[in-house]
């Protein structure tokens, strides 16, 4: 393949943000391409007739076929219908120019757990060998703030004695977030638990000697071998359920990513229309200056010649590419809309299987392409915002015959345990049970590994008997 062919495969792959990168560079890098302004005129190069141009709007995608690209490069190019094809914008959206502000007002840097526990544990009156052995604490803490290296192996590294190891410990359990340097679950809970003042309470017993039974929601057996009221348990229950498991949580320097749709589907009234998002995507042209040049290319040296030439090919490629990736990603995004309409109308519920080879025979493209246009693409649809590789699922047997997504069985499953009653909540088998019922058959195995991979707990730890303490 060319590297033109390997850049229109890599187009179609990337996500809305790349795109914007991979434009960005080529703007830096080739001077023949600039971005169009909403202030310049696009008089100088009108759309010629018949050919399909950004500007004619969706109406005109589905007619598309897929890019044929031809390999071989010629030198004998018509460059002024190069110039006339590819010198108009090829996003509808004009590009709306603000004055940034500077970036030194705009950039931030989040403190993390790290750095938060390093500046307390210097701000302390510990010397400085506990500084170095709780330098090495800090670096091994997760990002839950849980001690993964054994306080040997610190000792090892460091060189200094097991005891001062655990000195060092405990004063770094002492800072904030509380609970941060545990070892264990247990250990974060009763390191909060003495932080608010409950050491010797059924709270600190609960968490030090009945776990297991806490986890499984058994608060009569803990009620019987504390020899107490089951109403003394389940206020202890609610205290332990204020406390915070991940500590180190509170304290993260990733950003948050908000996704952008590339595509929108309304509805029209009975029926359904797919608008590109092309807003903030820059209106690319050739620069009006070297089409002068090439006007007078006789009187160019042959090197410059062939230097403008071979920029003048990158930047109708781009350009071309681009566009195909807008057009396929319409032309792909119809054919699910065909395919998933009952999904449109009523939910997950009703999502139907979908293969890479439905869309590709439908819209007539190869399976790669079809597998390389959904990935990091996104549709913003009347039931949210999805990405559109979400609309391919594997098909499960109904009872009847009939095939069922597998999205729709686990958002089955999810509404089962939403609505079922929270003092005997279904066993798997259960479940399994009343999907037959909807017409979906699906083995008590199939029915675990779904929800296990939902998040949703077995039933016995699903169990809350004494209303709102199993939470």
């Amino acid at each position: 393949m060319t590297p033109q062919l390997q850049q229109a495969i890599k187009l179609l792959q990337l996500s809305r943000l790349e795109l914007l990168d991979t434009i960005q560079q080529e703007l830096e890098v080739n001077p023949l391409l600039e971005e169009q302004l909403p202030s310049d005129s696009d008089e100088e190069s009108p759309p010629e007739e018949g050919k399909n141009h950004p500007e004619e709007g969706a109406p005109d995608v589905p007619e598309v076929k897929e890019v044929k690209v031809e390999e071989n490069a010629r030198d004998d190019v018509d460059w002024e219908n190069y110039l006339n094809e590819y010198n108009t914008a090829w996003a509808e959206v004009p590009h709306e120019v603000r004055e940034l502000p500077s970036l030194d007002n705009v950039t931030s840097s989040k403190t993390n757990l790290y750095s938060h526990l390093l500046w307390q544990l210097n701000m302390s009156r510990a010397d400085e060998i506990a500084r170095e052995i709780g330098s090495h604490i800090i670096g091994n803490l997760n990002d839950d703030g849980y001690l993964k290296a054994s306080l040997e192996e610190i000792a090892e590294t460091t060189g200094y004695p097991l005891e001062q190891v655990n000195g060092t410990l405990e004063l770094i359990q002492n800072f904030d977030p509380v609970g941060v340097g545990a070892r264990d679950t247990r250990e974060c809970l009763l390191i909060q638990v003495k932080f608010h003042n409950l050491g010797g309470t059924i709270v600190e017993e609960i968490i030090r000697n009945h776990m297991r039974e806490l986890e499984d929601r058994k608060y009569e057996r803990i009620a019987k071998d504390l020899s107490i009221s089951l109403e003394e348990v389940l206020s202890a229950v609610s205290v332990i359920q204020g406390l915070e498991p991940k500590p180190g949580r509170s304290l993260t320097d990733e950003e948050t990513i908000y996704v952008s749709p590339d595509i929108y589907v309304f509805k029209v009234g009975d029926d359904y229309q797919i608008a590109l998002n092309e807003d903030g995507l820059p209106k690319l042209r050739v620069n009006a200056y070297y089409k002068e040049i090439l006007s007078n290319k006789d009187s160019l040296p042959e090197n410059a010649k062939a230097y403008i030439q071979e920029k003048l090919k990158s930047a109708a490629w781009l350009i071309r590419s681009i566009h195909q990736r807008q057009r396929t990603i319409y032309r792909v995004t119809e054919s699910i809309v065909r395919f998933q309409r009952d999904f449109l109308e009523n939910g997950i519920t009703h999502l139907k299987p979908l293969v890479l080879r439905d869309v590709a025979e439908d819209i007539e493209m190869h399976e790669s392409t079809i597998s390389r246009v959904t990935t990091n693409k996104f549709a913003y649809t009347p039931q949210g915002l999805f990405e559109l590789k979400f609309f391919f699922n594997s098909a499960i047997n109904s009872v009847e015959g009939d095939a069922v997504a597998s999205e729709s069985v686990k958002e089955h499953i999810r509404n089962i345990v939403k609505k079922e009653d929270v003092a005997k909540p279904y066993s798997d088998q259960e479940i399994s049970n009343i999907l037959k019922k909807l017409n979906i058959r699906v083995a008590r195995r199939t029915v675990a590994k779904y929800r296990e991979s939902m998040g949703i707990l077995p039933s016995r730890k699903r169990r809350q008997p004494y209303g709102n303490a199993g939470q």
